[in-house]
């Protein structure tokens, strides 16, 4: 399973490198050939998506290493770490996005030096549409995973399709007498970058420091523990986050009069359904007590 998600995770890594590029060239030449200077930026930007995405694929190809003397509780962290840099990055974005947009309001009608091409528009509505479908796969695939770091990376297609509407408004602006709608436009943008960025960074730094899970799969993991065969009740059950996975720890009553071998067998089913029923569950740890006395 862990492999299929890295497997998964790697293949639309690598497509992104491939659409970005691609995307990158077409919109710089589109910019030059129609002298618009908003649209090389926005060729920029989707050229700095190659870094961010090499980063996810170097998170998820850490996250994915085996246990060792060093890390014996594995590696899944490193994908966090890789999705806190994106964060750093996509807000870089943001307030870069802004500040250019302040600018250019600074700078007045000198903004409006030159008035774009049509092939600008064309290449601002192909970036979008790309950059959407970019957005809406990657999420998609993230998901399945339950990559973080994907996850950040589908943001950050989605502050390049925002970027480019940014650039659509103000090419139009230009050509129809309104340069201002462009900075403008490009302002409350940054905004919604920002606040992703936000989000994503909250998300992943909350996975890396053994944050419970939500009351609803806690909730879930009681209702199968009870439901095992010589399970009296759970007196504990503790959750942490490990990255994008799931450490347990429950402690169960059973028949304290039963041999060893049958509690045995009791906390064995247990540990083998939490860990086949939720996926995310990396490591069930249960601890038997006998039924009717306090646990210690």
């Amino acid at each position: 399973m862990e492999k299929t998600n890295e497997c998964l995770a790697m293949r639309v890594s690598r497509g992104s490198i491939i659409g970005n590029v691609a995307l990158s060239a077409f919109k710089l030449f589109a910019g030059a050939a129609a002298h618009s200077t908003a649209m090389v930026s926005d060729a920029a930007h989707s050229l700095s998506d190659v870094l961010s995405t090499v980063i996810v694929m170097i998170g998820v190809r850490q996250a994915g290493r085996e246990a060792d003397r060093e890390h014996p509780y594995g590696h899944e962290r490193m994908e966090c770490v890789a999705a806190v840099i994106l964060a750093a990055i996509l807000f870089a974005a943001g307030v870069g996005i802004g500040c250019a947009g302040v600018g250019r309001i600074a700078a007045g009608s000198r903004a409006a030096a030159g008035t774009p091409g049509v092939l600008a528009l064309v290449a601002a509505i192909v970036s979008i549409a790309v950059k959407e479908i970019m957005y809406r796969y990657t999420r998609a695939a993230a998901k399945r995973a339950g990559s973080g770091a994907l996850m950040a990376d589908a943001w950050h297609h989605r502050s390049d399709a925002l970027s480019s509407i940014g650039s659509l408004i103000g090419i139009a602006g230009a050509r129809l007498g309104f340069p201002a709608l462009d900075p403008a436009a490009s302002i409350v943008i940054s905004l919604f970058v920002l606040k992703a960025a936000l989000k994503i960074f909250v998300g992943s730094v909350s996975k890396m420091t053994d944050r419970a899970c939500d009351d609803a799969l806690a909730e879930e993991l009681r209702a199968v523990i009870l439901e095992q065969d010589g399970v009296a009740d759970v007196d504990m059950l503790k959750t942490r986050l490990f990255g994008e996975r799931i450490y347990v720890d429950v402690e169960i009553s059973a028949d304290g009069e039963a041999p060893l071998r049958v509690t045995h067998d009791i906390a064995h089913r247990v540990h083998d359904i939490i860990e086949e029923r939720f996926p995310r569950v990396k490591h069930c740890m249960v601890h038997v007590n006998p039924a009717g006395e306090s646990p210690g």
